[in-house]
């Protein structure tokens, strides 16, 4: 029997299926996407404030091949089923997916979402799907970074140690 978390791990079809359900009743869609390659405090806030900007949160995260093409050949860190297991287990999560490609565009085309969610790093014009979600009168959002965190920084910091 599948855990609570593991339950909220769903294939593309499958949540666009529940978006258009969700979305017929009234609820407000919210979509964010990254590697969440070794989950810190800093993806837990970011989450935390997207989830307050609607009714569902969905997350989609890189899989391990889309990670390496635009990581390296080191990473991830974490395989995909469990990064996407640990975000699947945080209370502000409603749903996560994972996708292939290099962006999240055609997942965001897919969604529909009503409102898309960045970390402040990205300036307005990098954020992948920007335009699919404007063009349906939703709204991007861009949230600022908890500081001090960074996968890039905590790998450095453990290679660091002795």
């Amino acid at each position: 029997m599948p855990s609570n978390a593991a339950r909220k791990i769903a294939p593309r079809a499958r949540l666009v299926h529940l978006v258009r359900r969700a979305q017929t009743r009234g609820l407000t869609i919210v979509f964010t996407n990254g590697c969440f390659d070794l989950l810190h405090a800093g993806h837990v806030t970011l989450l935390e404030q997207a989830k307050r900007l609607g009714d569902l949160l969905i997350v989609g995260i890189n899989s391990d091949r889309s990670v390496r093409a635009l990581k390296g050949r080191r990473r991830p860190i974490t395989r995909q089923h469990d990064r996407a297991l640990l975000l699947a287990g945080l209370a502000a999560v409603d749903y996560v997916t994972i996708f292939d490609e290099r962006t999240p565009e055609r997942l965001i085309a897919e969604l529909q979402p009503d409102v898309l969610v960045k970390g402040a790093d990205w300036s307005a014009s990098q954020i992948v799907g920007r335009e699919t979600v404007e063009r349906r009168r939703g709204r991007v959002v861009r949230i600022p970074l908890l500081k001090g965190y960074s996968t890039t920084r905590l790998i450095e910091r453990i290679q660091r140690l002795p």
